[in-house]
């Protein structure tokens, strides 16, 4: 989407239209037999090129404005840093309302933020601090976008082709690389930076024409609608009670902090060291593009060959390289094959790691899980181009971007102690039969509710059935608990009593719902430990309603 496409620089990307790749179900462009599937991603692809574009004449406007490393630097800083303070609210929201509209909103806005940025560059009153805050506000409108679209596109195509939906989604960005650049270079050359921001201002129409004509299908609302602070929290809960999802969190911050250099600082390696203008600088990162699309082709029997970790791996030595060849290699056409290296690498690092995160969310906490994950990417692209930016100016380019590959390089051993956790998509499904809870005749439930259950261990099952308890811990939490606790009988050592803490009565009855096949089936391990003859028994307490006086 225009400001950075629905993926942002999280990336995105495939080569055609649905009409124009023959898939097979197994085959890497298998989404695009999907009609609205096709639609959304090509109308993201034009958004993005507009996007680049975009890109491009602000990187180079500020550089004519301002000689400044750090001021580059703060352009990607900028377009990113709206993702860390708004996606979460984005996410939540996107969870609660109608998403079309959501879209369409948030589209305008972006809309109405580039044709200012547009008229104000024709009238030549931009100055540094203009171009930040408008970079700032298509940012804003992007923040607010992609949490919902990038959970959206993999719910159109069928569940076993999700995978490449998501693959696909993270590598459209990178695809506009390959145009977008080359065209925003010439047209920046041929006119100005004002009309490279009012065409990318037009993209946004393409977007806006697509989710104008699709139609969202309506939840199912059995329960009232969450308020939006109870939905963040939700969301918060569920990842910090993740392993698996902490895990990725962590390898993507360790990854991208490094990687951002190579693009924040790619302009002023275009124009000190290989002496280019805009148009070679818009070549360089078409160089980008077309590696991702290469890599787009090879993900498929890569996955297959190779696991998640050891993509990742691959990927961010590979990008070390680029690095040492962008400080120290100055020879333009080594560079651009480096590039094009780089952008086949970085779309395996951005596919392996959004597909592993994505896969890895219930449906009911889509979009607000996801808005982590874009706050952490984004943020350390954000926080990454502004620190390595104004090292650069302090220490030099080359020693930078040798700091950066170094980084790069030792990154991987992190996943000698966090490894990936991959999660069956079929064991994330609501299970479906959890139990009503049952009021007595009168209860009006107001304020936070305590649920316990009361265990009693077979023979010889005490410390499994604990053991099982304390990692059952994650579900409650994953699912609503605000507190757990287990308990010992002093006296009776063989009752065990687990406890948690809900803060509503609507919020414990959306425990059933969130409940997913693979909790299910711990806390089924769990039951089948106790005495058949003394079964678990689970007690609601309420907040009584206390009089004055």
């Amino acid at each position: 989407m225009g400001g950075d496409g629905p993926g942002g620089s999280t990336g995105s990307g495939s080569p055609g239209s649905a009409s124009s790749q023959p898939a097979s179900p197994g085959s890497a462009w298998a989404p695009f037999r999907h009609r609205w599937f096709a639609a959304m991603w090509n109308a993201q692809f034009v958004s993005n090129v507009g996007s680049w574009m975009q890109t491009v004449g602000a990187q180079w406007l500020m550089l004519t404005l301002t000689g400044s490393a750090a001021y580059i630097a703060l352009v990607q800083t900028a377009a990113s840093l709206p993702v860390v303070l708004f996606a979460v609210l984005a996410g939540a929201i996107g969870d609660l309302v109608d998403r079309r509209r959501f879209l369409l909103i948030a589209q305008g806005f972006m809309l109405v933020a580039a044709v200012a940025l547009g008229v104000l560059a024709l009238a030549g009153l931009v100055t540094p601090w203009v171009l930040l805050a408008l970079i700032f506000a298509v940012g804003s409108g992007q923040a607010l976008t992609s949490p919902t679209w990038q959970t959206l596109q993999p719910e159109l195509v069928p569940a076993d082709e999700r995978a490449q939906a998501i693959s696909l989604g993270a590598v459209n960005q990178n695809l506009a690389r390959a145009v977008g650049p080359a065209i925003g270079g010439i047209v920046l050359a041929a006119t100005s930076a004002g009309t490279v921001f009012l065409i990318n201002a037009a993209t946004f129409l393409a977007v806006i024409a697509v989710i104008w004509y699709w139609r969202s299908v309506p939840r199912a609302e059995i329960l009232p609608r969450e308020h939006v602070g109870e939905a963040i929290r939700a969301g918060g809960r569920f990842v910090a009670a993740s392993p698996a999802l902490r895990v990725v969190l962590l390898r993507t911050a360790l990854f991208v902090f490094f990687a951002s250099a190579i693009w924040a600082l790619l302009p002023l390696t275009a124009r000190s060291q290989l002496h280019l203008g805009s148009g070679g600088y818009g070549l360089l990162l078409g160089c980008v593009g077309l590696g991702a699309v290469g890599g787009a082709a090879l993900l498929p029997p890569l996955r297959a060959r190779f696991r998640p970790g050891s993509l990742l791996s691959i990927s961010s030595v590979g990008l070390a390289g680029v690095a040492l060849v962008l400080g120290y290699l100055h020879i333009t056409a080594v560079v651009a094959a480096s590039l094009a290296f780089g952008g086949l690498a970085w779309i395996l690092a951005l596919s392996t790691l959004n597909s592993l995160y994505q896969l890895t969310l219930p449906q009911w906490v889509k979009a607000r899980g996801m808005s982590f994950y874009l706050i952490v990417f984004q943020g350390g692209n954000a926080i990454g181009s502004a620190v390595l930016g104004l090292t650069a100016q302090r220490a030099g380019l080359s020693p930078t971007l040798l700091a950066a590959a170094v980084g790069l390089a030792l990154g991987p051993l992190a996943g000698l102690r966090y490894r990936f956790q991959p999660i069956p998509p079929a064991d994330l499904v609501p299970a479906g039969d959890w139990p009503a809870p049952v009021l007595a005749d009168g209860a009006a439930p107001v304020g936070p509710v305590m649920v316990s259950v009361e265990y009693w261990p077979s023979a010889g099952s005490d410390a499994e059935l604990l053991a099982q308890l304390r990692d059952a811990r994650f579900s409650r939490r994953r699912t609503g608990a605000s507190n757990w606790r287990v308990w010992q009988d002093a006296s009776i050592p063989g009752r065990i009593v687990e406890q948690y803490v809900v803060a509503s009565w609507e919020e414990h009855l959306r425990q059933g719902d969130r409940v997913t096949v693979r909790d299910q089936e711990r806390l089924d391990r769990i039951r089948a430990m106790t005495d058949p003859s003394r079964p678990p028994v689970v007690t609601h307490w309420l907040t009584p309603a206390i009089g004055p006086g």
